[in-house]
């Protein structure tokens, strides 16, 4: 049990590494959270620090959860347990207690976490969302699509005794939590008005 709840935590505390926010200060000396869309993931940090902060940022968000799970499943916790401890490292990332709870939106740390539960539903479901992101050019189509196909393709797979049910714990509360926190995206996408990648960006050039 002990071991069960200290997993937890530390998921918690792994996911809460801020690696846009870190990156902000290295390479610009800002906090990133004052910019943009005021969040620390991959696309703020690339419309705010350039291509170069943005693939760190998103490679160390994705790490970050992938550790954790990977960590969980190494020490042969239950399903439950692994399940939650991705979760935790979601909710670190968007509620990072140091950054007094803001942070990003959960899609990278989900990405992470999903690529350690099962690596080729990870992949299939980033690749249907690489391809909305090309075709719109909306990071936060993508985004949506692959949180809320998540919970959908892990019933197939619990039905097909290829996935445990408990991970469906991960997959339906990532997709409302990031379907919550881009209702401003929502609103944007559904009045035509949401900036598309490579334009109306904020990226800091000098000081």
């Amino acid at each position: 049990m002990w071991l069960d709840i200290g997993m937890v935590v530390l998921a918690y505390l792994i996911g809460s590494i801020s690696t846009g926010y870190v990156m902000g200060w290295l390479l610009r000396g800002i906090d990133i959270r004052q910019y943009g869309s005021g969040r620390t993931g991959g696309t703020n940090a690339l419309r705010t620090l350039g291509p170069v902060g943005a693939a760190i940022t998103a490679a160390g968000d994705v790490g970050k959860s992938a550790a954790a799970v990977a960590l969980a499943k190494g020490l042969g916790l239950s399903p439950w347990v692994v399940a939650l401890a991705a979760l935790a490292a979601v909710l670190g990332h968007n509620y990072p207690f140091y950054l007094r709870f803001r942070g990003g939106a959960g899609v990278a740390p989900t990405v992470g976490a999903l690529l350690i539960i099962n690596w080729w539903m990870g992949l299939g479901l980033v690749a249907v969302a690489a391809v909305l992101v090309v075709v719109t050019r909306y990071a936060s189509a993508g985004s949506l699509a692959l949180v809320n196909l998540t919970p959908l393709v892990m019933t197939v797979l619990a039905l097909e005794k290829e996935l445990p049910w408990a991970y469906l714990i991960l997959g339906v509360t990532v997709a409302v939590l990031v379907t919550w926190s881009h209702r401003p995206n929502i609103a944007r996408l559904w009045a035509g008005t949401e900036r598309k990648l490579g334009e109306g960006g904020h990226r800091i050039t000098s000081f």
